[in-house]
Formats: C-alpha cells, sequence, structure tokens
C-alpha cells in the first residue's frame, strides 16, 4: 500500500522533467504524420495526330492521272518554277463534301498556281472499299471537270496517316520548305458555294505572302470520312 501511494509523486517528478527539458518538448512538436500524399495522376498516352502547325511534311511519290509519278518536289507553279508553297489536299470522287469543292478548288488552283503555290490533290481511299474512287475514275472525273491540278491516289495508304488527315477535303498548306503553315478547311461554308465568308486557304496564302505567319492557322475540316482497308 506504501508504493501505490507514492505513484502520484513519481508522476509529478516525470511531468516536471518533460517540462524543463526543451529538446523533449521541441522533439514532441516536430512529429509528423506519417501518411503519403496521394501521387498526382499519370497523364493520359496523347496518340499520333500526324502533322502539327510547324512540322516539316513528309514527301512522296505517288501515281497521278497522267500514268506518271509525282512528289512535292517535282511539282511545279502554273510559271513552271520551284513553288513558294503547295496546297496538298486530301480529296476523292465520291464524297457529296468533296464533290461540293471541285469547282472551288480548281478555281483555287488557277488562282494560286500563278501566284507560286499549286494544289497537289491526293485521292487516299480504299478502292475496294469505295471503287469509283480508283485511278480511271479519277482520270474520267478530272476530264469532266477540268482539274488543272496534279490528282493522285495514296493507293497503299501510307501517305495520310503521316499527314494525319482523315477528311475529305482537308488541306495542308505547306511553304517551300515543306513546313506546315495552315492546316484545316478550304473555307467557311461546306455545302455553300455562294455562303463563303472566310477563304481560309486564301487568306493563309495572303498572309505568307507578307512574311507573316496565317491565322487562323487551323480551322477544323469538314467533310467525309477517309476510307481505310
Amino acid at each position: 500500500m506504501r508504493i501505490l501511494s507514492l505513484i502520484p509523486f513519481f508522476v509529478f517528478l516525470l511531468v516536471l522533467s518533460a517540462c524543463d527539458n526543451p529538446s523533449t518538448a521541441d522533439e514532441v512538436a516536430e512529429v509528423e504524420p506519417t501518411t503519403a500524399p496521394a501521387p498526382a495522376p499519370e497523364k493520359a498516352a496523347t496518340p499520333a495526330a500526324g502533322l502539327e502547325i510547324g512540322d516539316t511534311a513528309p514527301d512522296f511519290k505517288l501515281t497521278g492521272i497522267d500514268g506518271q509519278m509525282h512528289s512535292i518536289a517535282s511539282t511545279m507553279d502554273a510559271n513552271g518554277a520551284a513553288p513558294k508553297g503547295y496546297v496538298v489536299t486530301f480529296t476523292c470522287n465520291t464524297c457529296p463534301y468533296a464533290q461540293g469543292y471541285e469547282t472551288r478548288l480548281a478555281a483555287l488552283h488557277e488562282k494560286l498556281s500563278p501566284m507560286g503555290y499549286p494544289v497537289i490533290a491526293i485521292q487516299p481511299n480504299d478502292v475496294e472499299i469505295k471503287p469509283e474512287d480508283d485511278l480511271d475514275a479519277m482520270k474520267a472525273r478530272a476530264e469532266a471537270r477540268g482539274f488543272g491540278f496534279v490528282y493522285v491516289i495514296d493507293a497503299e495508304q501510307t501517305v495520310y496517316p503521316q499527314y494525319g488527315a482523315s477528311k475529305t477535303p482537308e488541306v495542308y498548306l505547306l511553304d517551300a520548305d515543306r513546313v506546315l503553315r495552315y492546316h484545316g478547311a478550304i473555307d467557311d461554308s461546306a455545302q455553300d458555294p455562294e455562303g463563303v465568308t472566310q477563304r481560309y486557304v486564301e487568306m493563309a496564302v495572303a498572309a505568307l505572302e507578307k512574311g507573316e505567319s496565317p491565322d487562323p492557322a487551323e480551322v477544323k475540316a469538314i467533310g467525309c470520312s477517309i476510307k481505310a482497308k
């Protein structure tokens, strides 16, 4: 019983000792929670999307409606000179949107090629899915519509994925060094030629002629999806 009566006295001495020892008090105050912070969420992988503004476009060698092989490097402007740029356009015979732009695309070539910016049209659809887009049909349509631009077929479907094209029509305006300067729609009225108020490709070329960057540099293309194998 005498031992039990002394317990409060010893407790009092321990508390007094802790209070008189600053280092012990500091150690108690510095104790931190041991729970680790939640890790930051991982960034989702970005899928390949083809060319971005400022990228250098790959050249190609594709068969044209004249039976000859064509490339960006081999294309001349209306003056027979090395172009200042190229209006590379993915298009086809069968898409209603592409058909609606045929006259405008031909007119664009007639206007821009003498300025040094010829149109190069590429048909990217799988002809097993769209037989009316094969080379013979392309030749017949070009003759019927009076196409004056280079019209080639991406028969192996190797070119359009490199560019990131997904629609017909879809334009990639390149400068003389094949650097992408504008990408997307030809103008702002896919279904009504009379309703055009913004001629995006012509605006982009005008900017390049002034030594400026096109603004806008990208406008979403409106058209049919490219038919892949």
